[in-house]
């Protein structure tokens, strides 16, 4: 059996303005509930123009609010940059609104460039070497559980629901994964981002896994790009798009999401290190036929050993975007 759930980082394709991919945001996210999946989240990037969601919190109360029972989730609030005792009442007020619905899923990420870390930050001192005690700090303004010679032991976060959100924490590395591990969160290993160290992370948030007030048992899934369509070639002429925008991400250029005719206009000036790059993406992603993704991704499953995965889709076409979640429900759900 296998679980599979939507990233959404709502990217804004050429034409498009950002208006227009919110919208397809909350279409994408209805379309998805239709077809079985049992996720979906949201990322969380600041000053770029290719990228729509910057304020996670307010896209999830939104998607929550069109859809009826599909898990929504952040995927993740970028936490240094922020207050554990404020992500715990906005988790918190998420989850009073929409019982048992929202999970809240923080990352390790400076956000952007250190200007924009500044003007995000509200404590210019604050170092990335503190996110362990943050989370450790965010699970116990959410369980109300933190130690009793804690500075904040008095403060709780409020409102005060019954079932406070699960935590889970998105991370690339075994080191990344002991730490979810001990503090018994979840788990969900970037796929899509690195995909070299996926085999020894997964089996170290197992092996390390303490139970805790958000969870008795490990749970963990893997986050991947898939790009589905009835053919080889239509797959190829969708993942395209996607292999542009990843080798401009890769060049530090926040831009939109082009079309395969302007991608094709362009080979010539791509460089032998670019086409590197591209194929080297490529090891993030699985791009074909219903039945070469199914194959490809029972094989991840085995080899992760992992029941849930979070699937991202970063193509130019919108419906054909749709058409790609249709075809993967159908063959894995």
């Amino acid at each position: 059996m296998m679980k599979l759930s939507v990233l959404d980082q709502s990217p804004i394709s050429m034409g498009e303005t950002p208006e227009m991919a919110l919208q397809h945001t909350l279409e994408l996210a209805k379309w998805t509930e239709e077809l079985g999946y049992h996720r979906y989240w949201v990322a969380e990037h600041h000053n770029t123009n290719g990228l729509a969601i910057s304020a996670p919190e307010i896209v999830m109360a939104r998607i929550a609010s069109v859809t009826n029972h599909i898990r929504v989730g952040s995927g993740g609030i970028l936490l240094p940059q922020y207050s554990a005792y404020k992500v715990a009442e906005i988790g918190k007020t998420l989850a009073a609104f929409f019982p048992n619905r929202i999970d809240i899923g923080v990352g390790n990420s400076p956000g952007g460039s250190q200007q924009t870390r500044a003007a995000l930050i509200d404590n210019p001192s604050g170092s990335l070497t503190e996110f362990p005690q943050q989370v450790a700090d965010l699970q116990g303004f959410l369980h109300n559980s933190l130690p009793r010679d804690h500075d904040f032991r008095l403060v709780k976060a409020s409102p005060r629901v019954e079932q406070a959100p699960p935590l889970w924490m998105l991370g690339l590395s075994e080191r990344s994964a002991k730490h979810a591990a001990e503090l018994g969160a979840g788990f969900i290993f970037g796929h899509f981002i690195y995909p070299g160290s996926g085999v020894k992370a997964l089996q170290a948030y197992r092996d390390h896994f303490s139970p805790s007030v958000d969870r008795e048992a490990p749970e963990s899934m893997a986050c991947i790009f898939i790009v589905c369509a009835e053919t080889e070639e239509e797959a190829e002429e969708h993942a395209l798009t996607q292999d542009k925008w990843l080798l401009n991400v890769s060049k530090g250029l926040g831009t939109k999401v082009v079309s395969a005719e302007a991608v094709r206009r362009d080979e010539g000036k791509l460089s032998t290190e670019d086409k590197e790059m591209i194929k080297k993406n490529r090891e993030r992603c699985i791009v074909g036929t219903p039945e070469t993704v199914k194959q490809q991704l029972l094989a991840l499953q085995e080899k992760y050993q992992t029941d849930e995965f979070m699937v991202i889709n970063n193509t130019f076409d919108f419906e054909a975007k749709k058409k790609s979640y249709r075809l993967l429900a159908e063959a894995m759900l």
